[in-house]
């Protein structure tokens, strides 16, 4: 275990500065939010998928936009509409012909879904069927089109945004969607120094031009340095506990049973170790803690509790049941 630390210390030393030198180019342009920053990040070395909501002009485009900048790999923007097609997401078949024979053939053309890092905007202004389009991309790393599978390059993410402020129009994800996405990220309103700067800074003529800092091949590194941190039997025993308990039909938990309909399942708990651990080593530590279970519980369990109508109707969402949860289960009881 030892020879073991030793070598991811090694390794983790020559991909702290880069990590560090991300968070001050994504700082140029995004002041303020760091808390979302962090979640942002914490997802991209999870090696999952990020969806991100809050009201219009809290800058959630920009700052994935500013993230994929910073980062040297292949990005694309998908502005989801009503009338938007699978085909437009993951290509289609066009017709062409070969001049030195003069045969036609059918050859697939790529859509966006083919790059690394995909801002899927306002993906709840889609219909099902072609939100449907980015399940397997994102389970499986790879698209079906006729017949024939295309694997999609690693690292891959998809960074989804949605307004909560607008029902008209929009079409909610289903669950099952919604649990591929290892976080769900809540952006608030900035606080009254960090709203001055903000005014002060996108007001005048300066633009920020920002670097790539940070290579694929380093996020894949990341993403691999994350699954070899250790994590103790008394937390992995805490996370089960912290899921199950979010079940009514296996908890003794009374809150739980009176507001919750459906409970999260066994793929929260991936998500809380992993995150628990990538978030360990964004802050440069080599072992989680209970903070790191504590600290991504709410974005991991937000989207993967769903209370009923009583709940609702008395304003308790998901985040109130976790911090229940959290305030009554202890580590090793």
């Amino acid at each position: 275990m030892n020879k073991e630390i030793a070598k991811i210390e090694t390794e983790l030393n020559t991909l702290t500065d880069k990590l560090k030198d991300l968070k001050n180019e994504i700082g140029k342009v995004i002041i303020g939010q760091e808390d979302s920053v962090e979640q942002l990040l914490i997802a991209f070395l999870a090696g999952g998928h990020a969806l991100l909501e809050g009201v219009p002009g809290l800058a959630k485009t920009l700052m994935i936009r500013t993230l994929a900048e910073a980062i040297d790999l292949k990005f694309k923007r998908i502005q989801f509409t009503p009338d938007l097609m699978p085909s437009d997401i993951i290509g289609t078949e066009i017709l062409e012909e070969d001049h030195s024979t003069g045969k036609k053939f059918f050859k697939f053309s790529k859509g966006p879904i083919f790059a690394n890092i995909i801002l899927a905007d306002e993906i709840n202004r889609t219909p099902p069927k072609t939100q449907a389009a980015l399940l397997e991309a994102m389970q499986e790393f790879e698209v079906t089109y006729s017949g024939k599978t295309y694997e999609l390059e690693r690292p891959f993410f998809i960074l989804a945004t949605q307004n909560p402020i607008e029902q008209s129009g929009t079409f909610p994800l289903p669950e099952a969607q919604q649990d591929r996405f290892l976080f769900y990220i809540k952006i608030g309103y900035p606080e009254a120094q960090n709203e001055s700067n903000i005014l002060k800074a996108t007001t005048g003529t300066k633009n920020e031009v920002l670097n790539k800092v940070i290579s694929g091949e380093d996020i894949l590194r990341l993403q691999h340095l994350v699954r070899e941190i250790p994590i103790s039997d008394d937390l992995i025993d805490y996370t089960s506990r912290i899921v199950r308990a979010t079940r009514p039909e296996t908890t003794d938990i009374d809150y739980v049973k009176e507001w919750v309909d459906w409970g999260a399942g066994p793929r929260a708990g991936q998500a809380m170790i992993l995150t628990a651990k990538a978030r360990a080593l964004l802050q440069g530590r080599l072992s989680v803690t209970l903070e790191d279970l504590k600290h991504v519980s709410k974005p991991v369990l937000r989207h993967r509790i769903i209370v009923n109508f009583k709940a609702e109707a008395n304003k308790i969402d998901s985040d109130k049941i976790t911090a229940h949860l959290l305030s009554s289960i202890e580590l090793g009881k």
